[in-house]
């Protein structure tokens, strides 16, 4: 069966999966991959406390063992905002002069569409006669706490020995046009939310307080000196301020407490324990009492220049006639879990859009980027 990557995209657009609802929208793709030949499985999880959520592990094998390369992706988005502010209703997947208009159109259920519709011409092109196998792992959890999705479902796929080889995540990596970088890694996230202790007391009277405004102005200052210049594929680190609350309303009365977020971007220099201690290091230079409770909700990883980003660069410049820069920038997707599993390259549509009002994609974007897909596989399952 030939899927049009269009039709299916539209279709993925036109269920509201607005995260952690799924509407149907597994029920489409599975649907559609099964017409194509492919093994689905549904997988629902549901850590306590949260809500359900709908997975998907699809698989089509050729007729030789080999290599299975693996398509990943995320059905679920996030919310439309103002509806009244949108050209076009956001769940209707209109096209307007060329344009795929949609909450999900870049980020992500058109790339979804485009592997699915490359997978399916490559078995039909093939008549089942390759050696290897073609999978995809689809969450609706990737836009929420991604605990319910991409984790578990690789936790399910080695509790079945089902083996991955490589794996690519179709998140939108392109600044403004498609070909122009793939992600070959991600820096880690680490939240610090810090509470500064003082004593309260009369602003007339400083010296009968403590004022813990004063100390977090001093903490900030030592955060905010650089943690390091980058390394060979990563950015420097970044640590920035996020919000200060001191929760005072009076304008003659020292707080007893102060209060800051902050969130750092670390490339691969750092762990988040490296990277905690070494913040623990500057605050206690400071002095005073302090509390601070960390977050870290991905590792920074790379997966190292070679055979898989090699043929996609070349399937990519072979259909685009741009060179991708193999890049590490941008914020945390769920190739953050499948890199413990095997190499992972994230390459997708243009992301200018994505999150946004009005947001959309070019139609001959998304049939380029099948394509893309569909020499990825003539190449990796020929190799």
């Amino acid at each position: 069966m030939i899927l049009d990557p269009v039709k299916l995209a539209q279709e993925l657009i036109r269920r509201p999966s607005v995260t952690p609802k799924d509407e149907g929208a597994i029920g489409v793709l599975e649907a559609a991959l099964a017409a194509a030949g492919f093994s689905n499985h549904r997988l629902a999880f549901a850590a306590p406390g949260t809500a359900e959520i709908q997975n998907l592990y699809a698989r089509v094998s050729g007729d030789r063992p080999g290599r299975n390369i693996c398509f990943a992706g995320h059905t679920d988005v996030v919310p439309v905002g103002r509806v009244e502010s949108w050209t076009v209703d956001p769940f209707a997947g209109e096209i307007l002069s060329g344009q795929l208009y949609g909450r999900g159109a870049a980020d992500m259920k058109s790339a979804i569409a485009a592997f699915a519709a490359a997978a399916a011409r490559f078995v039909k092109k093939r008549q089942g006669k390759f050696a290897g196998a073609i999978s995809l792992l689809i969450t609706g959890d990737e836009e929420g706490p991604a605990v319910n999705g991409t984790k578990p479902v690789l936790d399910w796929l080695k509790d079945k020995g089902e083996k991955l080889d490589a794996c690519i995540v179709g998140e939108p990596t392109n600044p403004t046009r498609l070909g122009e970088m793939a992600k070959i890694g991600r820096r880690g996230s680490f939240t610090g939310r810090l509470t500064v202790h003082g004593i309260q007391g009369h602003s007339a009277y400083p010296h009968l307080a403590d004022n813990p405004i004063h100390r977090l102005s001093s903490m900030i200052a030592a955060l905010t000196v650089p943690l390091d210049e980058g390394s060979a594929h990563f950015p420097a680190t970044s640590l920035q301020f996020v919000t200060v609350d001191v929760g005072n309303p009076a304008n003659n009365v020292i707080p007893a407490e102060a209060k800051t977020v902050f969130n750092s971007r670390f490339n691969d220099l750092h762990t988040a324990k490296s990277l905690e201690a070494e913040i623990r290091r500057r605050l206690d230079s400071v002095g005073g009492r302090y509390d601070l409770i960390c977050e870290c909700s991905g590792e920074s990883f790379l997966t190292p220049p070679g055979d898989l980003s090699a043929l996609l660069v070349a399937a990519v410049k072979a259909e685009t006639g741009l060179t991708p820069d193999l890049s590490t920038t941008g914020g945390t997707s769920d190739a953050r879990f499948i890199k413990n599993f095997c190499p992972v390259i994230e390459f997708g549509l243009a992301g200018a859009t994505m999150h946004k009002v009005d947001e959309h994609v070019p139609v001959a974007d998304i049939e380029a980027l099948s394509r893309i897909y569909e020499r990825v596989l003539d190449a990796y399952l020929d190799a």
